[in-house]
């Protein structure tokens, strides 16, 4: 068995295989009435197309944990028992194809409020389409962006508690895997990083301070996720700054720390919360940050990045540097990317019964 087909069992959840699908925004969910925030059938369409493809784990994509998180007001939510009951034709049919499905639970702090990206993704202000945004410090993300409120402890309390309760609904909608969404400058990535939090509380200042708030939010979804089913965190584990930022020597320390707060899987990628910053991208570019990880902690760990080739994947779990890939852009490219490299490598996958005429 090649390595990218051996499964993975984590907890008391066993995935098929090691190709995995990251959470991509689509920005299409419903924006309006009481169906807000929840999926469409480009959704089904979208992710059924990977998993009838092979593909082991789907995470979908960035799920707000409240209006004001979203990134986009077309974004998916998991605040209401309305988006339950749609998410469920979803994970349903991921089943069926022995795919596991996933979902990254998400708040978008001061990066909230904006347009879809074909649309120009600008921010949309708190009149007309926008809100006002919630961050750990009253500091803009970029000149195009307006200040965030600086969050009060109150308000901390009640995202930590919204966390909690998408956790509750993601189980309701079928969902085997929750990951906290950590990364690209949102809410969590910005109490992490030095360069978007400025606070002087107790969320504030010492490396312990900054991590308190995803500690507390991890701590809440564990709380309520149950024990046989795995939870996971993504995390920018550099900010790439020279100075001033999150390093991936934090991210070697926290993935410790998560590991032991019930964490089963850190999806290591990079960047998101400073602007204008210079990423030296390659292909398998972030892959690095991810091995240290996996080489320095308990903590299993999945890469991402420029991760495109069957023989790149395969060295990279084969080698140790990681424990799953996932692929973005080339999963958007080629939704049977896992059947693929299953007749390269002689490895095995599902396939449906409908497309046995093709293998």
């Amino acid at each position: 068995m090649t390595a990218l087909f051996e499964p993975l069992t984590l907890r008391e959840a066993t995935i098929p295989n090691r190709i995995w699908m990251p959470p991509m925004c689509q920005y299409s969910a419903e924006s309006e009435g009481p169906g807000t925030g929840a999926p469409l059938d480009w959704h089904l369409a979208h992710y059924g197309a990977r998993a009838t493809g092979g593909t082991g784990l789907i995470i979908v994509e960035a799920t707000a944990v409240s209006p004001e998180g979203r990134i986009s007001p077309n974004d998916l939510g998991l605040w209401n028992d309305t988006q339950v009951e749609a998410f469920r034709r979803i994970t349903r049919f991921l089943t069926s194809q022995g795919t596991v499905p996933a979902i990254q639970l998400a708040h978008a702090g001061r990066k909230a409020a904006t347009d879809q990206p074909w649309q120009g993704g600008a921010p949309l202000g708190a009149e007309g389409r926008g809100w006002p945004t919630l961050a750990p410090s009253a500091v803009a993300f970029d000149e195009r962006h307006t200040a965030p409120e600086e969050m009060t402890t109150a308000q901390i309390a009640d995202v930590v508690q919204q966390f909690a309760d998408a956790a509750r609904r993601a189980l309701a909608a079928g969902f085997e895997v929750v990951e906290l969404h950590g990364a690209h400058g949102y809410l969590i990535n910005e109490f992490l990083s030095p360069h978007s939090n400025h606070r002087t509380d107790a969320y504030g200042g010492s490396y312990e301070n900054r991590t308190r708030f995803a500690l507390e939010v991890v701590d809440a979804v564990r709380a309520v996720w149950p024990d046989d089913k795995p939870l996971f965190h993504r995390i920018s584990a550099t900010d790439w700054l020279e100075d001033g930022g999150w390093t991936a020597d934090d991210t070697v320390r926290f993935a410790a720390e998560l590991h032991a707060h019930g964490v089963d899987l850190l999806d290591v990628s990079t960047g998101g919360n400073a602007s204008g910053v210079s990423i030296p991208t390659e292909p398998g570019y972030q892959v690095p940050f991810g091995a240290r990880v996996k080489a320095e902690t308990p903590m299993p760990v999945a890469a991402v990045g420029l991760i495109t080739g069957v023989e790149q994947a395969e060295k990279i779990i084969a080698n140790g540097e990681a424990d799953a890939v996932l692929l973005g852009r080339e999963l958007l490219r080629n939704p049977s990317w896992a059947r693929h490299a299953a007749r390269e490598l002689g490895g095995q996958v599902h396939v449906p019964v409908q497309y046995h005429r093709s293998v």
